[in-house]
């Protein structure tokens, strides 16, 4: 199968799991207050074991040593994104609650609910290794610049213990299990497998009966959050891959970065938008759109990009 045979098999799936946590709202087997320690277990124990596993299994030091452009790539990624939520800001004349909370929607995207299970089907290996190298640059942007973006009054301020969380844990020790050609036993390593794997099943039913608990209709019609779909899933990643081209990074690398900018909305935001007293209904309208969106956008792009090759 091609790669976008597959992401587009690994997208009809994400519809599915998603359809499921929907009818399980509908049903009453679950609510909006059960569909919290969902999300917990992703984020904390299925998801870093996932991204353990997939390093430790599939990367080597070669790799290792092959991955800095992923630290040049999320740079020009940040900078771009954050001019480019300025623009939209000023195009859209957002309220001011609002402000923060669309530079957040523009910078973050769901890296870990949609982008790392998408990459672990579509580029096992080392195309989980680049993908995590991104997700701690996201952490330590999430971490910092967007406290700050999010943050009442600006006044919140970084703090290096959010940066160590289960995630960031995770690839560090994979990294370090791999410099060193530390194994896991065959029996720990079979078990890590299958909580990881169901990471994306998870967090696809959790995003479903976040959609079921809404009123979509309300923010299908906020104009701006198409700004969002437009520029970051779009126009960034055919963008990103057409300047990479320009420079000596293998063709998975390049294609691999370009799905993960494209990503749509992190669920984060939300929370981090209503701890803050900001507007936290925009924001969830923002990962609504976009997810809906993300459907179609991720791989029609995946198909534009590989007729460029």
């Amino acid at each position: 199968m091609s790669t976008f045979e597959i992401l587009l098999e690994q997208t009809g799936l994400f519809v599915i799991y998603m359809l499921v946590g929907v009818i399980l709202i509908w049903t009453k087997v679950l609510n909006r207050e059960t569909l919290e320690p969902i999300s917990r277990f992703v984020i904390k124990m299925a998801l870093p074991l996932m991204v353990f596993i997939n390093i430790t299994d599939g990367a080597g030091k070669e790799i290792l040593l092959q991955s800095w452009p992923v630290l040049v790539i999320a740079a020009g990624f940040y900078i771009c994104m954050f001019i480019a939520g300025r623009i939209l800001i000023k195009l859209f004349r957002l309220e001011s609650d609002q402000i923060g909370v669309y530079r957040a929607m523009m910078l973050f995207g769901n890296i870990g609910f949609m982008g790392m299970p998408m990459i672990v089907s579509v580029f096992p290996g080392d195309g989980v290794f680049y993908a995590s190298v991104f997700m701690m640059i996201d952490q330590f942007m999430l971490w910092t610049l967007g406290v700050k973006l999010l943050a009442s009054g600006g006044k919140e301020k970084f703090q290096l213990r959010k940066l160590v969380n289960p995630a960031t844990v995770a690839i560090v020790l994979a990294v370090f299990m791999v410099l060193t050609g530390l194994r896991l036993p065959a029996l720990l390593d079979t078990a890590f497998q299958k909580i990881g794997a169901t990471s994306s099943p998870l967090a696809m039913i959790y995003i479903g009966g976040i959609f079921a608990t809404a009123d979509i209709s309300k923010y299908l019609k906020k104009i701006s959050l198409y700004g969002i779909v437009i520029v970051k899933m779009i126009l960034m990643p055919v963008l990103l891959f057409v300047v990479l081209g320009m420079f000596p990074v293998s063709g998975e690398m390049r294609l691999i970065m370009a799905l993960l900018t494209g990503m749509s909305t992190m669920t984060a935001v939300v929370m981090m938008a209503n701890a803050s007293g900001l507007d936290g209904d925009y924001a969830l309208g923002g990962v609504l759109v976009t997810t809906m969106c993300g459907i179609f956008t991720l791989p029609t792009v995946c198909w534009i990009l590989q007729n460029m090759i």
